[in-house]
């Protein structure tokens, strides 16, 4: 049986306020889902994207604001938004503490593209791949991302 402890997780910053890991998905064997951590420090946010995949984003602690495809709402601690495949959205930490949130995708490969970087040269990402590949900004190439 394959269990996951949340609070002993370890997320990678990525700038901005915003730390995550990818803990579940096709490079850990799963055959139809995945799921991210995200970890927003006061006032960080997770950049607008899309996913391949539909994702259900519950919040563990803190209060975000979730935009998701140009519609704006606030989530608690317990509540949870569901974000359709291909739709635009993004988040942010409205709290005065530490906010913790768990992804789940309808897939165990998801491809990521951001509207603006990720991380220094990345926009796009492709969760399940081992290790993350990140597809860098301005290269045709393939650069590799520990995520």
């Amino acid at each position: 049986m394959f269990t996951l402890d949340t609070n002993t997780l370890e997320a990678q910053e990525m700038g901005g306020g915003l730390s995550v890991t990818f803990p579940i998905s096709s490079a850990t064997g799963t055959a139809d889902t995945a799921a991210v951590y995200l970890v927003f420090e006061p006032g960080g946010q997770l950049p607008e994207h899309t996913d391949s995949a539909e994702e259900w984003l519950l919040v563990l602690e803190g209060t975000i604001e979730a935009t998701v495809d140009g519609e704006a709402g606030l989530l608690e601690a317990g509540q949870l938004a569901v974000v359709p495949a291909i739709a635009p959205h993004s988040a942010r930490n409205v709290g005065d503490g530490t906010a913790r949130v768990l992804g789940f995708f309808g897939a165990s490969t998801n491809v990521a593209h951001f509207s603006e970087e990720l991380a220094p040269g990345v926009k796009t990402l492709v969760v399940g791949a081992e290790p993350g590949i990140a597809l860098p900004v301005s290269a045709p190439e393939l650069a590799v991302a520990e995520v």
